[in-house]
This record gives C-alpha cells, sequence and structure tokens, in this order.
C-alpha cells in the first residue's frame, strides 16, 4: 500500500449462505480509495454496493461471509482484526452514515446520551469532556441550539436534523474515513443539498476520505473523484469521475447515464430505462451477469465473464466487447438495425 492510499479492497467475495442456495452478493471487487478523496459506487438496489461496505466494516448478517479477498485500512489487515480492534476501527478510524437517519437512532434514548456513550466508547475522555465534545460536534454540522437540542429524543427531531446528527456523530472521533451509505435517500431535495454541502465542508476541514454509496449519478459528478460502477456483485466500470462521464465504455453506465432526466430536453416524454430485470445472484459466476438485458450482447457474453481490464490509464471496464484493439460504439445497434 502507497502512502497516499487509504483503503485497498482486492477480489473481494462476500456470499450469503441461504436455505435456497448461495447468493454471490459481492463477487471480486477490487479497488482502492486514496486519502482525502472520494469514492463513489453506484449501481440498481442488489448490485452489491451496501455488502461491500458492510464487509469493509465487517458488520454482516450471520449467513453472510467473506469467503475470499483483501482489505486494507492505513496498514491493517482487516480480516485479522480481534473484537477489540473491530470496535476501534469501526468507530475511530472509520464512520457510517446511514441512509434512513429515523432508524440510525435509537429512539428510546436523548441525542446527548447517544453522542455521548460513543465518545466514550472511542476516546479516553470524561463523561463531562464527551458532553462538550457532542456539542461542538452538533455546532459544527449546523444545529441550532446545540445543548437544547441534546435533550431531544430522535422523534422530535425532522429528518434532516437527525441526518446530521448522524454525521456529527461520524465526525465526533475525526474518522480517516467516512462511509456514507446513500445518505440524503429519505430526505426532500432542498435538505439533500445541505447534506451533501455539509459532507464536503467536513472533509476539508478534516482531509477525511469518503466512500459514498448512492443511486443517483448527478451526485456522483458533484462529489466524487473516482466512481465504481457494480451490476448483480460485480464491478463493470471504474474510472475517474470525469472519465465516466465524458467516455463511459459499458452498456450497462450508457443505461444508467442514458436513464437519467435532463433539463434540456425539448420533448417530454416517457424516461429511458433498462429493459429486464438483475439476475438472480444464485445463479450467477457463468456468464456476464448483464447480458439478458444488454442489447449489445453476442454469443461470448452468454458463456464466459468478461475480466475487468485496463482500457486506459485508470479505467477499467469488464466487457467482451471492449477491448484495446476494438471498442464499441454506443447506440450501434439502432444505427444498424
Amino acid at each position: 500500500m502507497s502512502s497516499k492510499e487509504l483503503l485497498t479492497v482486492k477480489d473481494l467475495k462476500t456470499y450469503f449462505f441461504t436455505a435456497s442456495g448461495v447468493s454471490k452478493a459481492v463477487d471480486g471487487v477490487s479497488f482502492t480509495l486514496n486519502k482525502g478523496e472520494t469514492m463513489g459506487i453506484v449501481g440498481e438496489s442488489g448490485s452489491g454496493k451496501s455488502v461491500t461496505a458492510s464487509s469493509i466494516i465487517r458488520l454482516l448478517p450471520k449467513i453472510g461471509k467473506i469467503v475470499e479477498g483483501e482489505i486494507h485500512f492505513d496498514g491493517k489487515d482487516i480480516l485479522k482484526l480481534n473484537k477489540n480492534e473491530l470496535l476501534n476501527y469501526r468507530g475511530k478510524d472509520i464512520a457510517v452514515v446511514f441512509q434512513d437517519p429515523m432508524t440510525s437512532l435509537d429512539p428510546v434514548f436523548k441525542i446527548g446520551n447517544q453522542m455521548v456513550e460513543m465518545i466514550c466508547a472511542h476516546q479516553d475522555v470524561t463523561r463531562e469532556e464527551a458532553k462538550q465534545k457532542a456539542i461542538d460536534a452538533l455546532k459544527k454540522v449546523g444545529i441550532p441550539q446545540p445543548e437544547k437540542r441534546m435533550e431531544s429524543y430522535p422523534y422530535e427531531l425532522s429528518g434532516g436534523m437527525c441526518q446530521r446528527v448522524i454525521i456529527a456523530m461520524a465526525v465526533c472521533c475525526k474518522p480517516k474515513m467516512i462511509i456514507a451509505d446513500e445518505p440524503t435517500t429519505a430526505l426532500d431535495v432542498t435538505v439533500q443539498a445541505q447534506v451533501l454541502e455539509l459532507l464536503e465542508e467536513l472533509q476539508e476541514e478534516m482531509d477525511t476520505s469518503i466512500l459514498l454509496i448512492t443511486h443517483n449519478l448527478g451526485v456522483v459528478w458533484k462529489m466524487c473523484d473516482t466512481v465504481m460502477v457494480m451490476y448483480a456483485g460485480k464491478t463493470v466500470e471504474y474510472a475517474t469521475a470525469k472519465n465516466l462521464y465524458l467516455n463511459p465504455m459499458h452498456p450497462y453506465t450508457w443505461g444508467l447515464l442514458d436513464s437519467m432526466p435532463k433539463l434540456s430536453d425539448e420533448v417530454k416524454g416517457e424516461l429511458n430505462t433498462i429493459p429486464g430485470t438483475p439476475p438472480d445472484l444464485r445463479l450467477t459466476g457463468n456468464c456476464c451477469n448483464f447480458c439478458n438485458r444488454c442489447q449489445y450482447a453476442t454469443e461470448i457474453c452468454s458463456k464466459e465473464v468478461p475480466p475487468l481490464m485496463e482500457l486506459e490509464e485508470g479505467h477499467f471496464v469488464a466487457c467482451h466487447r471492449q477491448n484495446k484493439k476494438e471498442q464499441l460504439r454506443r447506440g450501434e445497434v439502432k444505427e444498424n438495425g
């Protein structure tokens, strides 16, 4: 791991062992996140985004297991940490902002109690010092009258306020990295913008890395340095945010970008969609997972798993029809047919 690399994931495979079979939720994912940078993970629901994040913090349900791969964080081998080391790693080195703020906080305890307990668990401070740190954190994320809010229960605050509290808890211990798992999904558009601006300000102030999981490609363009597109447990494209938008190469990425509504559209009609549904994760691993929905698919796509190849510097694509000798052109099927 180089001095600028904070998180390195290599060939991560996380499977769910259910009564009906083995579900390959994450099946061979690799990426690197540098210090002070933001990386986005995008894809449909069920593509493996959140399971990847849960694997990084080793917080999986009982049926889930990391069966293969490596996770290195700031020189530490995460898969070899014991229980006590994991507790420090999760709260002190790495923090998580979940997508539903109303269920991320315990409804029967006051905001202040939850924050103080968290700070005391990860820092060698008195409860009084922890209380002051909590008040300072609430003030930092723009919550008015933080002393008063410390005495509030989660249900007394709006969704946007609760999300600010979650972010305040995340930054209390000045983590090296924040995993933001769709942090704006349950919020209205105005509050979404405020939360994203807040994350950007905190990142700049503390030089924290952010792993941002989202469906929103507009958020990716605004926030991220690099992007990984996932589909059915696999990485299909991995590039800088600029390259992904200016020169996307995978048919699935094209579908995601085409599905975005554009303000410049003169004719108002139906939104573009990707036809079909994602595959059953118990049956993947024998072909390209996207072949049943891809208009560019050929015979080899249904027989072999495409490798993730670097087609230009820092731009990786997993598609049989994209290689250094010949490249597929976006929309050529419609042009020819």
